[in-house]
């Protein structure tokens, strides 16, 4: 527990006056002072002036060795004592800074900033008995400063001398009168206690003199809750809104007791009352929704922080934050394209958070917006031109317009950009070389598909699309065979891989084990794929079942297949290259 000094570190220096008859670093008893002849003293004025200027300037190496200097000439010297102590606690040498504030004290023991420097050398080394002393004398010197008060009280509680500590505050309160600071801290000590008669008792008691103040029915209620007296904390707070309804704390407390009654509709509909006032800090609403983040492969969590997220900007209809914590949940709920505007309008609001672009972009992706995802990310790059993965989302958007020139130019920036993260480079290279195949340039295609598996051997679309394509080719079918496996045994059950690997084998004229795997690919896939009942036909007919496959050549053509050589196969039932 740390304690309240706010006198320390103040650059307060001691008179210099006292310099001349001061102590040394540690008083000797008996010891006789010496006797210092004017060239003394002067000498000892100019190296303190001198070692104050070092300290000013932060030379504090130079400045120490000055005042230690002092200390030679003039062991009782305790304005020097009191400068060096400052310098060793800089460097983190609380013993040597609390022996030499502890002599500096014997020999001035009225000297209020010795004792100050005094208590921060005891709580850094949390020597809470020595500190119940130090403010003692500080209150003895010093009695109208209620800091002293307070920090003594809290020294004392954590000795647990608690009636001690509940002593001091009512020595304190004959100076500044009654408190809230004070009733706060007296209520600690009765918790510390066990005394939660005598906490609430002087609650009521301030409710009492001031049936007005609705900080004194929360104050009451948070103890009634965290002491486990569910229906006196739900009095409580309902008696504080009852004198202000809009006061979104009351509704917090009230649904924090609910949830522990397992009240959870009770503690949800006050919650939603909270959220919907504009006066409750949005930070507070955020960090409530954040906690339901752990729980969300429950479906009850994830509806739950949608329904107050969409509360949050209806209420906050002008903070952006708010539109980006909507966009987050209706994202979990799988809201995919009603994310979008939320996030739109949260940039528009402020478009210095790169996170929310990023998300738009993503989306937009995703459901295919590749215009969409272009516009954003590339208005996003205007404002974080250095972002990696923007200039690979945006690179893979205008892959998918068929500018592969483009997309190969904002692939490569990310690839500039970035050198740490794998995935990232991963990911790059295979963008990389699907362009590069498009542009019918198959050693630069090889050679970036090559490179995405040296930052991600398991990287499935890389090994994937690499054996499709050197499949097609008809080249190092082996090679070919082995990457496709691969990505089958990382993503099992992957319609377009099983296809591939299919397509690989039929290739390689094992017409039966292409068969396995392209129904396989047919199970799997969900959307009438054309390319791979197209394929299905093609392994049928060198199976000798020419029937089944031109029936699965007219049916590719009926999801959409067209191409001269389909037309020729169905025309001349059989299977041309």
């Amino acid at each position: 527990m740390k304690l309240k000094l706010k006198l320390i570190g103040l650059a307060l220096w001691p008179a210099l006056a006292a310099a001349q008859t001061s102590p040394a670093a540690k008083v000797q008893q008996g010891a006789q002072p010496r006797v210092l002849t004017s060239t003394d003293s002067l000498m000892i004025r100019q190296l303190y002036f001198s070692a104050i200027r070092e300290k000013t300037i932060e030379n504090f190496s130079l400045a120490g060795e000055m005042f230690n200097r002092i200390l030679q000439m003039d062991p009782r010297n305790d304005a020097a004592m009191y400068e060096l102590a400052n310098i060793k606690k800089q460097g983190n040498d609380y013993a040597t800074a609390q022996q030499l504030l502890e002599t500096a004290v014997e020999l001035k023991p009225d000297n209020e900033w010795y004792w100050v420097g005094l208590a921060s050398t005891y709580e850094k080394t949390n020597n809470i008995q020595k500190l119940e002393n130090v403010f003692t004398q500080l209150i003895r010197i010093n009695p109208n400063n209620p800091d002293y008060y307070l920090d003594k009280a809290n020294a004392l509680a954590i000795a647990q001398k608690y009636d001690a500590a509940l002593a001091v505050y009512d020595d304190l309160e004959k100076i500044t009168g009654p408190t809230d600071e004070l009733l706060s801290k007296r209520q600690r000590i009765y918790l510390s206690q066990g005394k939660v008669d005598k906490a609430t008792a002087a609650l009521k008691e301030a409710i009492d003199n001031n049936p007005g103040e609705v900080k004194y029915y929360l104050m009451l209620g948070e103890i009634y809750n965290s002491n486990g007296f569910n229906n006196e904390a739900i009095n409580a707070f309902q008696k504080a809104l009852k004198i202000d309804p809009q006061n979104g704390y009351a509704h917090l407390e009230l649904a924090d007791v609910y949830r522990n009654t397992k009240n959870y509709e009770g503690s949800f509909n006050e919650l939603k009352l909270a959220f919907a006032i504009p006066g409750l800090p949005l930070d507070q609403k955020v960090r409530i929704l954040m906690g339901y983040v752990p729980k969300f492969p429950d479906p009850n969590a994830k509806a739950s922080a949608l329904e107050l997220s969409r509360i949050l900007v209806n209420t906050h209809p002008d903070e952006a934050r708010a539109y980006a914590v909507y966009g987050d949940m209706l994202l979990q709920n799988q809201k995919y394209k009603e994310a979008k505007e939320p996030y739109r309008k949260s940039i528009s609001l402020n478009d210095k958070i790169y996170a929310v672009h990023e998300q738009l972009v993503r989306i937009e992706l995703g459901d295919s917006d590749f215009s969409g995802a272009i516009k954003d990310g590339e208005n996003a790059l205007t404002l974080f031109p250095n972002q990696a993965w923007m200039n690979y989302l945006v690179g893979v958007a205008w892959a998918q317009k068929k500018n592969q020139q483009k997309a190969l130019g904002y692939l490569k920036n990310a690839t500039s950009l970035e050198t740490q993260d794998k995935d990232l480079l991963s990911q790059c290279y295979s963008a990389i070389g699907d362009c590069y195949h498009e542009l019918k340039n198959d050693q630069q295609s090889d050679a970036a598909y090559e490179k995405s598996l040296t930052y991600n051997p398991d990287n499935a679309y890389t090994l994937n699309n690499f054996a499709y394509y050197l499949s097609v080719r008809g080249v190092q079918l082996d090679k070919a065979e082995g990457l496709s496996k691969r990505s089958n045994e990382i993503q099992p059950s992957t319609a377009s891989f099983e296809d591939t690997y299919a397509w690989i084998l039929f290739k390689q004229k094992k017409y039966r084990e292409a068969k396995e795997w392209i129904e396989k690919a047919l199970v799997h896939d969900k959307d009438h794929n054309a390319v791979q009942t197209e394929h299905y036909g093609d392994i049928m007919f060198y199976l000798g079942d020419v029937e089944a496959a031109v029936q699965n050549w007219k049916k590719a053509r009926s999801y959409g297949a067209q191409s001269s050589v389909l037309d020729r196969k169905i025309n001349e039932k059989k299977y041309i290259e």
